[in-house]
């Protein structure tokens, strides 16, 4: 059976060492994936790594791994799933239950049941578990986002044992990368890397909580640079060799010299575990995925507006290329900023600001890098001609933000306090709308769904302030009391929507 790019790889409480053998064979590419604590003690930054040659000459890892080993972190989430949501996925939770199906086979009522004479459906818990490291002394940590996917209750635990309840400052699905904060100072944190220096066949470490035995270490070296994945159109993996399970995700990548040159995120696998091929998520790409979600909460990428493929040597002949290359635009959206700049079916991108495009997957990668307004000079090939061509990009879809709030005890008001998950809205959404920003609202839950806000809505002020960022909507938030009133555009009409805490 042909092995496939697994996509699940999240531990829970029930199943935590027998995951991998429950999975379904014919597997596919997997992301392999804790209360306050009392005042943090200041730790000493990491310093670089020398690693000596052991025993027959083999590297030692040992004081690599007491330097770095501080900034790992565990990651546990906790999920609660009602009959009312189902979770993510909508599910019967009483599904597979032999309990209730020996019930209602034989037409016993139980409370909470469907058709069991009302009552309140049971909580369910899921529990799951990941890795992380601390990027800044100050508290924050970048994990994968599929490891908090979900999660109603963030935990990280450091390697000294202390616990801190972690705010989702953000997530991006498309490179899998979440930015956490917990609130502490004085950490120890990591030091970042060049991943584009990195070369095949050098050492490399992992750390993290595979099927959540913590503080775990493998060792291994890079495969290969650049790896592109399936309906992955961002991230150009560095593929390993390293030892890389379920509850790894998030962890870091150390290179021998100490410093972070990935996130591990993905395994290659029939089963589910390990057998010999992972892949990191390059530290260049989530620095700058980190950078926009601790800035503006989410991640703004520049749009072009055009499908495109590959070109193999028959195209390349076509087209009156010397050899394969480029991204061939196979069609052009109407209205979007590749039309109003001129670009046509059958035109190749070979260059993006003087930056090369060796194939298609590397046109998005490229253009999604700058900021939605920016102009960027494409160097086209049409009509067996090198010719410049200028667009004004647009800005594409954004991913969902963090439910707003805060799991800080400290500040109760703002904990969840409006039960509202959603992402802000794009430029010319906003234009559309006569505003200078908002949130558009994905799903509700607790006080929102309560006052009747609905999926689809786009908030757009606070108690008649309007909103400017996805920041900013926090603060007006966490400020306003416990009675506010929200500014909604619902279709055509634009209401006041009032909310109440208590």
């Amino acid at each position: 059976m042909k092995p496939a790019v697994v996509r699940s790889a999240l531990v829970t409480s029930a199943i935590a060492l027998a995951l991998a053998g429950c999975l379904q064979e014919g597997g596919a590419i997997s992301p392999s994936h804790a209360a306050n604590g009392a005042a943090p003690a200041t730790a000493p930054a990491v310093q670089p790594a020398q690693v000596p040659a052991g025993r027959y000459g083999l590297p030692d890892f040992s004081a690599l791994v007491e330097q770095v080993g501080p900034a790992v972190v565990n990651i546990s989430t906790t999920q609660r799933l009602t009959r009312g949501n189902g979770g993510a996925s909508g599910e019967d939770p009483f599904a597979g239950d032999p309990f209730y199906d020996f019930l209602r086979r034989f037409g016993v009522p139980v409370p909470g049941m469907p058709g069991g004479g009302g009552g309140r459906a049971p909580e369910q818990i899921q529990q799951g578990v990941g890795s992380g490291f601390i990027v800044s002394s100050d508290g924050f940590v970048l994990t994968n986002a599929h490891v908090v996917d979900g999660a109603t209750e963030v935990t990280v635990r450091l390697t000294d044992k202390r616990e801190f309840k972690a705010k989702v400052v953000g997530v991006d699905k498309r490179t899998d990368v979440a930015l956490l904060k917990i609130d502490a100072t004085g950490l120890p944190a990591v030091r970042t890397g060049d991943a584009e220096r990195a070369k095949v066949g050098e050492w490399v470490v992992a750390m993290g909580s595979p099927f959540g035995f913590e503080n775990t270490v493998t060792a291994g070296i890079i495969s290969a640079k650049a790896r592109r994945l399936p309906d992955e159109n961002y991230v150009p993996f560095l593929q390993t060799d390293v030892a890389i399970n379920p509850g790894n995700s998030g962890g870091p990548l150390f290179n021998l010299a100490g410093e972070v040159i990935g996130i591990n995120s993905q395994i290659y696998s029939r089963s589910g575990g390990f057998m010999g091929i992972s892949f990191a998520i390059p530290i260049d790409v989530a620095m700058k995925v980190k950078d926009q979600l601790q800035k503006y909460g989410k991640v703004s990428r520049g749009r072009l507006g055009v499908a495109i493929q590959g070109l193999d040597a028959d195209l390349a002949q076509n087209f009156g290329l010397d050899k394969p290359g480029g991204a061939l635009v196979s069609s052009v959206e109407p209205s979007s900023p590749a039309e109003k700049a001129g670009l046509q079916p059958g035109d190749v991108v070979l260059g993006v600001n003087g930056q090369k495009v060796d194939n298609s997957a590397d046109l998005p990668r490229i253009i999604g890098e700058q900021k939605p307004g920016t102009v960027v000079r494409l160097s086209v090939w049409r009509d067996r001609k090198a010719r410049e061509v200028n667009v004004t990009l647009g800005e594409q879809a954004g991913e969902k933000v963090a439910a707003m709030g805060s799991p800080d005890k400290k500040n109760p008001s703002a904990s969840g306090k409006l039960g509202v998950t959603g992402r802000a809205l794009t430029a010319q959404e906003a234009a559309r709308l006569g505003v200078p920003g908002g949130v558009v609202v994905e799903s509700v839950s607790g006080p929102s769904a309560k006052a009747g806000l609905q999926p689809g809505d786009a908030i757009v002020g606070v108690n008649n302030q309007a909103i400017t960022s996805i920041d900013q909507f926090r603060r007006l938030i966490e400020s306003a009391g416990s009675r506010f009133a929200l500014l909604v555009q619902r279709g055509n009409s634009r209401i006041f929507v009032p909310l109440r805490m208590d």
